[in-house]
């Protein structure tokens, strides 16, 4: 009896010792799946493309945050909620947020949802936990270096080309750069060089993009792929030239002949009139800022602005914002331009034009004195006699590097000059 006993205390032991070593790894395995820091979040395109971007968590007063990180952008997203094993955010600009749920394992499957000038886009999303891998090397190390300036042509479904300057910064297979087109640039883009090809992306929440290419050192050129938000698809070819000027708009924005000033009133966003005629406008440098809610170059324009007037207004100079939006629909767009307000705590006016950024017609129905409006932002300059002097009909933020630099100077100098007047 003594024997069988001492088996079965054995047995009850050894099953004891397996349950508790059961726990244990249950126990150092659990936080590792419930505690998420990062996410590889794949967006994906109509046509199945994958646009790829970070998303990682983190604490702003005390409540959760996340942080979209693109290259040297980290945007952070404050209004975040959570039911269950959902979680809802939006996007601190634009008509952008998101639906996801928590997988056990940690992972992340949803919906994006952004706002256009028609219907709702829904693109499909899924998270890797803990993945800060945005392009695997899947053909190994770079062979080549491609670090520099690009002279880049974009061919669009019609055929017509699109100049570019492109400008990368490669540091092992990291690469990171945008291009800069007549009207504007592609903001922060992130990816990797591995063998002879290249990969890079970018979301900020209006653009989600995507460059293909291969890479012939020999040649010094590039051919592939842009993929552009949810649908749009343009072949890319680049020559490498380090002396490459900046592309030019063939047609810009100008006065239209017999005018020498601006004549607008537009409601501000509480509905009150403001017209360039008030008397606050006499004898000051005003800055005429044309843009859009929607519109993540008009962003970094009204990021500096908002900072400049505050350091600048007493000097007398001032800005007024007319907004071009999606749509007619006066309280959909007063949304939208209320949280650039608020992102960039605006204190200047941002009026509401009435016509939509994709109205032919806009510049004619809105502001008569100019010719037709072909990009945003585009920005005017008013001396003191109330006379416009200079149109600028681009603004590079600050994704584009030295360019940045060159666009703020551009600015300060003719407002400076016109101070001096």
């Amino acid at each position: 009896m003594d024997t069988i006993f001492r088996q079965r205390l054995l047995a009850a032991r050894a099953s004891l010792l397996i349950l508790c070593l059961s726990l244990f790894l249950s126990t150092v395995a659990q936080p590792k799946s419930a505690i998420q820091k990062v996410w590889r979040i794949a967006l994906q395109r109509k046509d199945g493309k994958e646009i790829i971007f970070q998303l990682e968590k983190t604490r702003v007063q005390g409540k959760t945050a996340l942080v979209v990180v693109n290259a040297g952008e980290k945007i952070k997203l404050t209004d975040v909620t959570s039911a269950g094993d959902s979680l809802f955010f939006t996007m601190p600009a634009f008509e952008a947020s998101f639906r996801v749920k928590v997988q056990p394992d940690g992972n992340m499957t949803g919906t994006f949802m952004k706002g256009t000038s028609g219907s709702m886009q829904y693109w499909l999303l899924f998270g890797r936990a803990n993945d800060r891998v945005r392009f695997k090397a899947t053909q190994g190390n770079s062979k080549h270096k491609i670090s520099g300036k690009w002279n880049v042509s974009i061919t669009r479904p019609n055929g017509t080309i699109r100049k570019a300057l492109a400008v990368f910064n490669q540091q092992g297979n990291r690469l990171t750069g945008s291009f800069l087109t007549p009207s504007a640039d592609y903001r922060y883009l992130d990816g990797i060089v591995t063998g002879d090809s290249l990969l890079l992306s970018s979301f900020d929440g209006d653009n989600a993009r995507l460059f293909e290419a291969k890479i012939d050192i020999k040649n010094n050129s590039l051919q592939g792929v842009f993929y552009n938000g949810y649908n749009g698809k343009e072949v890319w070819t680049a020559t490498k030239d380090s002396v490459i000027a900046l592309p030019e708009i063939s047609d810009p924005t100008k006065l239209r002949e017999g005018y020498t000033r601006l004549d607008f009133t537009f409601n501000d966003l509480d509905g009150n009139p403001v017209s360039i005629k008030d008397e606050q406008y006499k004898n000051k440098v005003v800055i005429v800022q044309l843009m859009g809610s929607w519109c993540a170059n008009c962003l970094d324009e009204t990021r500096f602005l908002s900072g400049y007037y505050k350091e600048n207004k007493a000097k007398g100079v001032e800005v007024i914002a007319l907004a071009y939006e999606y749509t007619t629909d006066r309280e959909r767009s007063k949304k939208s331009i209320e949280r650039f307000k608020k992102l960039f705590e605006v204190q200047y006016p941002m009026l509401i034009t009435g016509a939509t950024a994709g109205d032919d017609q806009k510049g004619e129905k809105t502001l008569p004195q100019l010719t037709a409006i072909k990009s945003f932002p585009t920005t005017v300059f008013i001396d003191k006699r109330g006379t416009v002097r200079e149109i600028h009909t681009n603004f590079y933020g600050p994704g584009s590097g030295e360019y940045y630099d060159l666009s703020k100077k551009r600015f300060t100098d003719t407002v400076n000059r016109l101070l001096e007047e």
